[in-house]
């Protein structure tokens, strides 16, 4: 028997960082994992553990790193983690970092933004995905559980029909999802919130604005939307499910049903993915 591979890290490191070096503050709350590989096999192995960062200490590197840099963007934050642990020990290789974000967007009082008071916005985390070794580093930014849906401008003909099909076709049904989405960039942008935001306001300006004839295609079209907006990414993933709003049959009553009233419903869903990479 022999050790094929092995990591270890930190998982639910939670953080605020409050910028508040003017009168006007900004809180920055995630959640992170961190996960190291390096020399670290004879703890696996053996009773030595003489290489092993402990992960209360990788909490603390967390913290520090956090109390130094309350204005980094997470992207930048969590880059700043892996250059703690490359600079503070030679015998870390590789690292993952990955970092959920609770945004809280800033209350109105009078139709004017407050300085320190907020609002947790609820649609949506975002996140972020740092795998780094000490030659190449790749960073992945994104959104999961982003929700959305229209009421019409979608439907579902033409697919492939046999003796297990029981879907009637439609032509205007609603068209609802809960979006998990992430981008690789392949160049930092000037900003990582107002270029991420760019990218949703892509995708959501397309959504709206088209007839989907499928999930499938209008991922493909919002992914490319978004490639087409923001030329520091070079691939976006989209997974969305396909959360379904049944027509209520309302004859029993004696009424009519004009694609009106319906039954939320997430269980079973379709699940619809894929990815898009810019041509080369």
């Amino acid at each position: 028997m022999h050790l094929a591979s092995f990591t270890y890290g930190k998982a639910r490191v939670r953080i605020m960082r409050v910028k508040r070096d003017t009168a006007r503050h900004e809180v920055r709350e995630l959640e992170l994992q961190v996960m190291l590989e390096g020399d670290f096999s004879a703890s696996f192995l053996s009773n030595d553990n003489s290489k092993v960062v402990a992960t209360d200490t990788i909490k603390n590197i967390v913290n520090i790193v956090a109390c130094d840099n309350t204005a980094l963007e997470t992207e930048d934050f969590i880059a700043a983690i892996a250059d703690y642990f490359f600079n503070h020990y030679r015998h870390i290789h590789n690292i993952k970092i990955s970092a959920l974000e609770t945004k809280w967007a800033r209350l109105n009082i009078n139709g004017e933004p407050h300085d320190h008071a907020f609002l947790k916005d609820a649609n949506g985390r975002n996140h972020v995905t740092l795998t780094t070794t000490r030659a190449t580093r790749q960073i992945a930014s994104g959104v999961e559980n982003y929700t959305f849906l229209k009421s019409t401008a979608s439907g579902w003909v033409g697919y492939w029909m046999d003796e297990a099909t029981t879907l009637k076709e439609t032509t205007d049904r609603i068209f609802s999802t809960s979006m998990d989405a992430s981008w690789v960039w392949s160049a930092a942008p000037a900003n990582y919130p107002q270029t991420n935001e760019k990218i949703i306001v892509a995708m959501m300006k397309t959504f709206a604005s088209i007839y989907s004839p499928s999930v499938q295609n209008s991922l493909f079209l919002m992914g490319s939307a978004a490639l087409a907006a923001v030329p520091e990414i070079g691939t976006i993933s989209l997974a969305c499910p396909n959360k379904h709003y049944l027509p209520i049959n309302m004859a029993p009553f004696h009424r009519e049903n004009p694609n009106i009233i319906f039954t939320p419903t997430d269980e079973p869903h379709g699940q619809i993915e894929c990815t898009i990479v810019r041509d080369s």
